[in-house]
């Protein structure tokens, strides 16, 4: 584990600042620096809205006396998501862009809920009668 980590905190800063460097090549510093600004802007909007928008359904979900499973997950990708967004970058920012996108983020939700399942499932011994959460489409 510690050496994907490694290879991740290595490689994804190479990568951005490759990316910056071929921007800055192609359009300018100043374009470059405005488009990494606009990213981070437009995310911080759109992290807002859906992180309201996340806690008031957590809110009706508790009122109706409902355990707020899938909205607590949705935060938790909120929350990867914003930290996405504020690591300076041009690969992060689409990628934190792209999990505050309800119709997007939906895609890793489900391999989120599918780790968590088998993390059950493994802890109860491995067997079938492990507790199964579906995702409300």
């Amino acid at each position: 584990m510690f050496a994907k980590l490694l290879l991740i905190f290595i490689t994804v800063p190479l990568l951005e600042i490759l990316i910056l460097i071929k921007m800055g090549e192609a359009f300018g510093f100043w374009p470059t620096v405005l488009l990494v600004i606009v990213t981070g802007f437009v995310g911080a909007v759109i992290a807002r809205l859906e992180g309201f928008r996340t806690w008031v359904n957590i809110q009706n979900e508790l009122r109706a006396g409902h355990v707020p499973a899938e909205e607590l997950i949705d935060a938790l990708i909120l929350l990867v998501a914003g930290l996405f967004l504020i690591t300076p970058g041009l690969l992060t920012d689409l990628t934190g862009l792209f999990l505050l996108i309800p119709a997007t983020r939906m895609f890793f939700k489900r391999w989120l809920r599918k780790k968590f399942d088998d993390l059950i499932r493994s802890s109860r011994g491995g067997g079938s009668d492990g507790v199964r959460i579906f995702i409300q489409d």
